[in-house]
C-alpha cells in the first residue's frame, strides 16, 4: 500500500542509521579467553554473535585497527605510579524466580569460576538471589525474610568455599519497612530492590534502586520504594559506584551523582528484558551513561526465561570515551572477563556519608553518598592480558529465534513438565511452533497430533507428516470427524457452530493427552490472529503456552524461511516442508475455507495492527498514514470486540515493543471505538 512504511521488525531486517542504533561501531569478534560461554548453543540457535579469534595481548590487531588499553577519568595513579587493573567477572546467568537456595548454589558455582580466572571481582544480575520479577512476592513477609537470611549465609559460605577475599556483587529483595499494601506503610520505608557486596563472609554494602520504572512490564512503583543514598565501595582502590538497572535508562539520579563523587567505574545490575532490536538501544545508553559519569561502565545483564518475559543477557563493558571495550553473547550464560586499568580512588575521600548537595528550589534532590572501604590494594593479574572481546550481531530472525526457544524452553523446564504436545495441522503456525520446541526441547521431549476432519486437505496431512520425519518429534494420527459427528447427531448445529466445533474437539483431545501423558499443551496461534480474534476460543485456543503470541504473521513466515535457510547453511535438513511455508494460510474448517475469506492481506493487515496496538494510533493516524478507511474501521472493530478472547489467552514470549498481556491492558467492558 502506497504510503505506508513498514516497521522494520515486521520486514526482519535491522534499519540502518535509525534512531536508538549505534551505526558507526560495529560489533567485533572477540576472544575465548576472555570468557567462555556456560550453556553452548542449542542445534537452532542462531550463530551471530559468536566469539571469534584471540586477543590476549595489550594493543592486539582488531580487523585491522590497533586497539590501546581504554582508562576511565583522570589519570589517579596509585602511590607506586601504577594504574591499579581490575579483572573483572559479569556473571551473565539464568536464575530461577523463587529458587532462592538455587540461585545462591549458583552464585557459589560461577564465583568459583569467576576467581579461577583469577577475577578481583565478580557481578551478578539484579534481584539474582530471588529471580526477576518476583511480583507479588514482595508482599509475602517470609520470603522477603528468606532473600535477606539467604544473603547472610550465601556471604559465610563463599568464605568457607575459600572465596572470602573475593568481592562478589549480588542483587537480592531486602525490607527496610513493611510494603505499601501494609497500613504502616511509610513513603521512605519498605521493600528494597537492593544490590549487596559480599566480602570476607559477610554482608560490607548495599545499594537500593533509586529509579523505579512503571511503565511496559514494570510495576516496581507498586513493590519498592526508591533509595536515596548512592554506595561507593573502594575495591583493590578504585571506587566503583552501585547502580541497578533503571538507574541506567534514565538521566541524572547515580550517575551524575557518580561523577560527583569520582569514581573510576560503574557497575549496573540488570534484570532487562528481551525485545527486538534493543541490543541496538543499550550501547548508545550506556555510552552516554559513560560520559555523564565520566567513568567505566560495567553493564550486567540476566539470561532465561520467566514466564512472558525472556532475558537476552548482552552483558558488556564501556570505556568513560565510549569504547565498545567487551560484550558478551546473546540468550546463553556467559562469564565475561576483562581486565580494566582505572583510576585510584580520590587520596582525600573518606568512608562514610556524604550528604546530598544543595539544589535550587523545585529541583530534585541529590543523592547522598555512602562509601565503603574494601580493599586497597589488588594483586597483579595472573598470567597474559585478558580481553573479553565483543560479540558478533544476529540477524534480526535469529535473535527472535533464539528468544521464543529460550522462552519456551525454560518455561518447560522452570515449570517441570517432561514434554510438550500441539495439534500439527500441516500449517506455517503449528509447523513452526513444532520446529521451535525441537530446537528447544529435543525432538524426543515434543508430540505433535494430526486431528484431521472431513475438511483437512491431504496436502496438509503430508506436510505434517513430513515435519515430523524431518524433525524426528513423536508423530500421531487422532482423526476427529467421529467424534465431530458424534456431537451432530446430538445437537443442531450449523455454519460458524460446526466450525468451531471441529477446533473445541481438537482442544478436548489435545488437553486429554496432557492430562494422560503429563505434556504441556502448546497452542499455536500468532499475534495477528490474537489481536482480530481470528481464533476459537477453548478450540484452537487451548494451552498452556503459545511461543507464537508476539510474532505477526508477517514474521512467522520469515521465521521459517530463516531457519530453513539456516539447516541448508549447516548442511542439515531443513525441518519445515517448503509447502507449509507456500500455500495460503486456511483453518480448513470449511470446504475450500481460506483466511483471506475473512481477514485482509496479512502484510496489510499487520501494517494496520502495528500502528493500533503496538503503536497506539488512532484512526486518524493510521489513516493518514495511507492504510484505506474502511479496511482500517473494520480491522479496529476486530482487534476492540476481541480483548475478552485475549484476557484468556496462554502467556507467550515477549518480543515485541508492545506484547499482548502484562504489556497492553485494556478493559474488557469498554465502549470507546475509534470512529472517523
Amino acid at each position: 500500500m502506497r504510503g505506508v512504511a513498514r516497521p522494520a521488525y515486521l520486514l526482519g531486517v535491522r534499519p540502518k542509521d535509525s534512531p536508538g542504533t549505534d551505526s558507526g561501531a560495529h560489533r567485533y569478534g572477540g576472544p575465548t579467553t576472555g570468557g567462555a560461554p556456560v550453556v553452548p548453543a542449542s542445534p537452532g540457535s542462531a550463530t551471530g554473535r559468536q566469539r571469534v579469534g584471540a586477543h590476549a595481548a595489550r594493543g592486539e590487531r582488531h580487523h585491522g585497527r590497533r586497539h590501546p588499553v581504554h582508562r576511565a577519568g583522570p589519570d589517579r595513579l596509585r602511590q607506586d605510579g601504577v594504574m591499579p587493573t581490575l579483572r573483572i567477572a559479569l556473571a551473565q546467568v539464568n536464575p530461577t524466580v523463587g529458587d532462592v537456595a538455587g540461585n545462591a548454589a549458583l552464585i557459589r558455582e560461577r564465583s568459583r569460576q569467576a576467581a579461577g580466572a583469577g577475577a578481583h571481582l565478580a557481578v551478578f544480575p539484579e534481584m539474582m538471589l530471588t529471580g526477576y520479577p518476583v511480583e507479588d512476592l514482595v508482599f509475602r513477609d517470609s520470603f522477603v525474610a528468606a532473600s535477606r537470611a539467604t544473603l547472610d549465609r550465601l556471604a559465610a559460605d563463599l568464605a568457607t568455599d575459600g572465596l572470602g577475599g573475593l568481592p562478589v556483587l549480588v542483587g537480592y529483595l531486602d525490607a527496610d519497612g513493611p510494603a505499601s499494601a501494609n497500613a504502616e506503610a511509610t513513603p521512605t520505608r519498605g521493600p528494597r530492590n537492593a544490590l549487596a557486596v559480599l566480602h570476607g563472609g559477610r554482608v560490607v554494602a548495599r545499594y537500593f534502586k533509586h529509579h523505579l520504572p512503571n511503565y511496559g512490564v514494570f510495576d516496581e512503583d507498586r513493590y519498592f520504594v526508591p533509595g536515596d543514598t548512592l554506595t561507593v565501595v573502594r575495591i583493590g582502590g578504585v571506587d566503583i559506584a552501585l547502580t541497578i538497572c533503571e538507574d541506567l535508562w534514565q538521566a541524572g539520579g547515580p550517575f551524575t551523582v557518580a561523577r560527583r563523587a569520582g569514581v573510576g567505574l560503574v557497575v549496573n545490575i540488570n534484570g532487562s528484558p528481551y525485545e527486538l532490536n534493543k541490543d541496538d538501544v543499550r550501547l548508545p545508553l550506556v555510552r552516554r551513561r559513560a560520559a555523564e559519569a565520566e567513568a567505566t561502565i560495567a553493564y550486567v545483564n540476566m539470561v532465561g526465561g520467566q514466564d512472558e518475559l525472556v532475558f537476552d543477557g548482552d552483558s558488556m563493558i564501556v570505556a568513560a570515551d565510549g569504547t565498545l571495550l567487551a560484550r558478551a553473547p546473546q540468550f546463553v550464560e556467559h562469564l565475561l572477563l576483562h581486565d580494566l586499568e582505572l583510576p585510584a580512588g580520590r587520596a582525600d575521600a573518606s568512608t562514610g556519608t556524604e550528604p546530598a548537595q544543595p539544589v535550587p528550589a523545585g529541583v530534585p534532590e541529590e543523592m547522598a553518598i555512602t562509601r565503603v572501604r574494601v580493599s586497597d590494594s589488588l594483586p597483579a593479574p595472573a598470567g597474559p592480558r585478558v580481553t573479553g572481546g565483543v560479540t558478533e550481531p544476529v540477524v534480526d530472525e535469529g535473535e527472535v529465534w533464539q528468544a521464543l526457544e529460550l522462552g519456551l524452553r525454560d518455561y518447560v523446564d522452570k515449570n517441570g513438565f517432561r514434554s510438550v504436545v500441539l495439534g500439527l495441522s500441516g500449517g506455517i503456525d503449528s509447523s513452526l511452533v513444532a520446529a521451535i520446541a525441537v530446537d528447544a526441547l529435543g525432538p524426543e521431549r515434543v508430540v505433535g497430533v494430526s486431528m484431521p476432519s472431513q475438511h483437512s486437505s491431504e496436502h496438509s496431512r503430508d506436510d505434517a507428516a513430513e515435519l515430523a520425519k524431518r524433525t524426528g518429534l513423536d508423530y500421531r494420527v487422532e482423526p476427529i470427524q467421529p467424534m465431530v459427528d458424534g456431537f451432530l447427531a446430538n445437537l443442531s448445529l450449523s455454519g460458524m457452530s460446526v466450525e468451531n466445533l471441529q477446533a473445541r474437539v481438537r482442544g478436548v483431545l489435545l488437553m486429554a493427552l496432557s492430562n494422560q501423558e503429563g505434556h504441556l499443551v502448546l497452542t499455536t496461534g500468532n499475534k495477528s490472529e490474537l489481536a482480530v480474534g481470528y481464533s476459537t476460543l477453548y478450540g484452537d485456543s487451548v494451552g498452556g503456552f503459545n511461543p507464537l503470541k508476539d510474532v505477526w504473521k508477517s514474521l512467522v513466515w520469515k521465521l521459517a524461511n530463516w531457519r530453513n535457510a539456516e539447516a541448508v547453511r549447516r548442511g542439515e535438513t531443513p525441518p519445515i516442508p517448503e509447502n507449509s511455508i507456500r500455500k495460503p494460510p486456511s483453518a480448513e474448517l470449511s470446504p475450500g475455507q481460506l483466511d483471506s475469506d475473512t481477514l485482509p492481506d496479512y502484510s496489510v493487515l499487520d501494517a494496520i495492527l502495528v500502528g493500533y496496538v503496538d503503536g497506539d494510533q488512532g484512526r486518524d493516524d493510521l489513516v493518514g498514514a495511507g492504510h484505506d478507511p474502511e479496511v482500517v474501521d473494520r480491522v479496529l472493530r476486530m482487534v476492540d470486540i476481541a480483548e475478552y478472547k485475549r484476557r484468556q489467552s496462554a502467556p507467550g514470549p515477549k518480543i515485541s515493543i508492545k506484547a499482548f498481556g502484562r504489556d497492553r491492558r485494556l478493559p474488557i467492558t469498554n465502549r470507546w471505538r475509534e470512529r472517523p
